[in-house]
C-alpha cells in the first residue's frame, strides 16, 4: 500500500502597493485654487476671466485625474472619489470659461448669468455632499472642504445676486483653503521623505 504525501506549497505572500496619490493631487490642487483667487480677487481685469484656464486644464484638472486613477489602483476608493470629483469640476469649469468666452453652446449674453447659476448651484451640492463624506477623515480635510464650500457659495451669490464683492470674498477664501492645502501637502512630502507627517485632527466621527 503506497502513502501519498500531500506536500504543501505555500503561496508568495502578495503585499498592496504603496503611494500616497495626494503627492500629485495635492500641488496640483493647490497651483489651480491659487490662479483661481488671483482671478477672482481681480489680479487681471474681468475681461480676462479665462486666464487661470492656462493652469487649471492642462495642469489641475489632468493632475486631480492622474491622482484618482493612482488612488484607484492602490485600492483607495474615498481618494480616488475625492481626485476623480475634482478633476471633474476643473475640467468643467475650463468647459464653462471656454464654452462662454467663444460661444460653443450656444448661450445668448442673457442666460450667460444663469448657466454660471446652474454650474456653481450643481457643484456646490456636490461639494457640500462630499464635505459630509469626509466626516471620518481627519479634520483638516473637513476643514478643506468647508472652506471650499464657503467659496462656492460666495461666488455663487456674487454671480447670481450681482455682489462682486462676494465674488472678490470667495476668491480670498480660495487662498485660505490653498493655505491649507499646501500644509496637507507638506505634512505628506514629509512622510514620504522619511518624516513625521503633520498633524491633521482628530475625525469629527469616529
Amino acid at each position: 500500500m503506497s502513502t501519498d504525501v500531500a506536500t504543501e506549497v505555500e503561496a508568495p505572500v502578495q503585499t498592496a502597493p504603496v503611494g500616497d496619490p495626494g503627492m500629485i493631487g495635492l500641488p496640483t490642487f493647490i497651483v489651480g485654487t491659487i490662479a483661481l483667487g488671483l482671478v477672482l480677487t481681480g489680479y487681471v481685469p474681468a475681461s480676462a476671466v479665462g486666464a487661470s484656464i492656462a493652469i487649471i486644464l492642462p495642469a489641475t484638472g489632468l493632475g486631480q485625474f492622474v491622482a484618482a486613477v493612482w488612488a484607484l489602483s492602490l485600492g483607495q476608493n474615498a481618494v480616488a472619489s475625492v481626485f476623480g470629483i475634482f478633476a471633474g469640476f476643473w475640467w468643467s469649469y475650463s468647459a464653462l470659461v471656454l464654452g462662454l468666452t467663444h460661444n460653443w453652446f450656444g448661450i445668448t449674453s442673457d442666460a450667460a448669468i444663469a448657466t454660471q447659476g446652474i454650474f456653481l448651484i450643481a457643484w456646490l451640492i456636490t461639494i457640500v455632499l462630499l464635505t459630509l463624506g469626509t466626516l471620518r477623515l481627519p479634520a483638516m480635510f473637513t476643514v478643506l472642504f468647508v472652506l471650499i464650500d464657503l467659496a462656492v457659495a460666495l461666488v455663487l451669490y456674487g454671480t447670481v445676486g450681482d455682489a462682486p464683492g462676494a465674488s472678490t470674498a470667495g476668491g480670498y477664501v480660495c487662498f485660505v483653503f490653498a493655505a491649507v492645502g499646501v500644509y496637507l501637502y507638506l505634512g505628506a512630502m514629509s512622510a514620504a521623505t522619511g518624516g513625521k507627517g503633520l498633524p491633521l485632527g482628530r475625525p469629527v466621527l469616529t
